[in-house]
């Protein structure tokens, strides 16, 4: 594979990773259109940890080069000398669960201002079946006046980015790669290849890639939703779900899902852009919209629980002082985006309870930007009425959980990070 020039479009928790990945192995060019954010690479730091900063270093280059390496930058100009254009950024939903494509169609638009003959135009944003070939390229038609798989052609890789995870990498995970035609999916397929470890599985259509990636965080979500309703049951019946849970993952065919907050960009939106598909081809999707509204209601489901062991303790509840540990979408992870630790926070200020959050690695600038609130990133020396263990990050689980509260405050451990013996209640 020669002469391959490679623009990655989005330099976020899936786009970089990829990005420093190829540049190991080809001239590749980095696009955002944060400023910030390239100021922050171009310095060699990733503010995701998604890359570490030695290795982002490795790759960097001050200057676009025929050779392997690096270069960010948000000027699209110096995106005109590749071929082969990556497509990274994120696939939000609106306040209402509807899908949002901007951020999509707005790259397809930079794309199509670019592109050029004989050139391959690759989407991993996670959208639902169809809307690559159907709502994308002809984005890239119009801003290119080229045709689609005659002057340009298209694949769809999805992105399986773990964020925060750093045993499951980017080149450790089997690569689902596809094309608008069959010899250019093998070119999709050969250019992944040369880089991902866990080797690609070649799709016969870009349909069912896309198909396949939606379901994936689908089939988790709903399966976390029936665990979700399983502890509100074991709740009521005062058994602990944690230990159910262990005891049946005796049985070898035992799938192991755990309760909890289902937030993030992925397995908190994917579902609703798979159900808004269904919809316009005449079908409401009952199951997974069933576990969305289990998911997306178990914020207040936990502040509701801390209030009521507060309640059995007989502890004031209004104007009363809870600390919630951890606010980013998942642990060990300082992405704050969906995060329904949010939900927790509005359902008890509605008692008019007094909250503070501490999150050691989430960017207070961010969650003020995209919240309205302030957290702190040190652990004050106070004691609180009630702790809520919301997150599991690695910095809690050393913490004596007990010396935060008062002698009859409550602990609440959402994630099952401290032993049964010294919570009070764990979802």
């Amino acid at each position: 594979m020669k002469n391959i020039r490679i623009a990655v479009i989005g330099l976020g928790y899936v786009g970089l990773p990829l990005a420093r990945l190829f540049a190991t192995k080809y001239p590749v060019i980095g696009f955002d259109i944060n400023i910030h954010r390239i100021e922050e690479l171009n310095g060699g730091k990733d503010s995701t940890l998604e890359v570490p900063n030695e290795l982002l270093k490795a790759v960097l280059t001050s200057q676009p080069s025929s050779s392997p390496g690096l270069f960010c930058t948000s000027k699209e100009e110096f995106l005109r000398e590749c071929n082969y254009y990556i497509i990274t950024v994120p696939t939000p939903v609106d306040k209402s669960n509807r899908p949002d494509l901007n951020p999509l169609l707005s790259a397809s638009e930079t794309v199509g201002k670019v592109i050029v003959k004989d050139n391959i135009v690759i989407y991993e944003s996670t959208v639902s079946p169809g809307i690559t070939e159907d709502v994308c390229v002809p984005i890239v038609e119009k801003f290119s006046g080229l045709t689609f798989n005659k002057d340009f052609f298209a694949g769809y890789s999805p992105e399986r980015i773990n964020p925060g995870d750093k045993l499951h990498t980017v080149d450790a995970i089997l690569k689902i790669t596809s094309g608008s035609t069959p010899k250019a999916a093998q070119k999709v397929d050969e250019l992944y290849r040369s880089v991902i470890v866990a080797g690609t599985y070649l799709a016969p259509s870009i349909r069912v890639a896309e198909a396949a990636k939606i379901i994936e965080n689908s089939q988790r979500d709903i399966n976390i939703a029936f665990i979700n309703e399983l502890a509100k049951i074991f709740n009521r019946m005062g058994i602990d779900t944690r230990s159910v849970l262990q005891a049946a993952a005796t049985k070898w065919n035992f799938l192991p899902f755990y309760p909890g907050l289902v937030g993030g960009h992925c397995i908190g939106v994917d579902p609703y852009y798979l159900a808004q598909r269904a919809k316009e081809y005449g079908f409401r999707p009952e199951i997974i919209l069933s576990g969305r509204r289990m998911n997306d209601g178990m914020g207040e489901y936990v502040a509701q629980e801390v209030v009521r062991c507060m309640i059995k303790k007989e502890i004031l509840i209004k104007h009363s002082k809870v600390l919630i540990l951890g606010f980013t979408f998942k642990e060990n992870c300082p992405d704050v985006r969906n995060t329904k630790v949010i939900d927790v926070l509005h359902e008890l200020q509605h008692y008019e309870i007094d909250v503070t959050v501490y999150d050691p690695i989430a960017f207070p600038p961010d969650v003020k930007r995209e919240y309205g609130i302030e957290i702190i990133s040190e652990l004050p020396d106070v004691k609180y009425d009630a702790v809520i263990a919301a997150v599991a990050h690695k910095e809690f689980t050393s913490l004596d959980i007990r010396s935060l509260v008062k002698n009859e405050g409550v602990v609440y451990d959402v994630k099952g990070i401290f032993p049964l013996e010294v919570v009070d209640a764990r979802l």
